[in-house]
């Protein structure tokens, strides 16, 4: 099995995560931020893996630390329930539809992190959460995960450009993941990943 729990505390958090990538049977989100949950939950749900994500932080402080150090825990145990990475088919692109908002993501779980991101929000962020969090969210879990990922995203509802970046990121997640039947090759001219 494809999966992995991975805990990290800090002063300002306590962060737990595991995930499963051969089945969806279990989404349990719980960070505090019910806004994040909701998006945590929306890209398990759509990328059909399990998740369980229980986060403590400085909430007195701000939203920053949680956000944060949970992009960076969910980061660490993608990339160790990936594994060797043999027989993925690690690349994907995928474009999901929210109402008026749209997203595109291009991914490539070939090891090196890095993020290209375009998505444009209102100055009134999402609720108590400033909406420049989430860009850094996922940079924070591309860089963690070894992901290669292109984000973009347009509409006119923040909280529905917000939600399809989450349920496309899931969804592409799950397709580069996809082992495919008979190869257990890994898939790159250098052998490794």
């Amino acid at each position: 099995m494809r999966q992995a729990d991975v805990t990290r505390k800090t002063r300002e958090t306590e962060i737990s995560v595991a995930v499963n990538l051969d089945t969806d049977e279990t989404i349990v989100i719980d960070t505090g931020i019910p806004f994040l949950d909701h998006m945590l939950e929306s890209c398990a749900r759509h990328g059909r893996f399990s998740l369980t994500v229980k986060a403590a932080g400085d909430l007195e402080i701000d939203c920053h630390h949680t956000i944060e150090d949970t992009a960076i825990v969910l980061g660490e145990a993608l990339a160790e329930a990936l594994g060797e990475k043999r027989g993925i088919r690690r690349f994907a692109h995928m474009a999901v539809p929210m109402d008026e908002a749209i997203a595109v993501v291009t991914l490539d779980l070939g090891g090196r992190g890095y993020l290209v991101y375009d998505a444009t929000f209102s100055a009134n962020g999402l609720g108590a959460i400033p909406a420049d969090i989430f860009e850094h969210f996922f940079y924070t879990l591309c860089i963690h995960a070894g992901i290669t990922a292109h984000m973009n995203a347009t509409g006119r509802n923040d909280h529905h450009i917000c939600e399809a970046l989450f349920k496309t990121f899931g969804v592409a997640f799950s397709t580069a993941a996809e082992v495919i039947p008979g190869r257990t090759d890994i898939p790159s001219t250098k052998g490794i990943i």
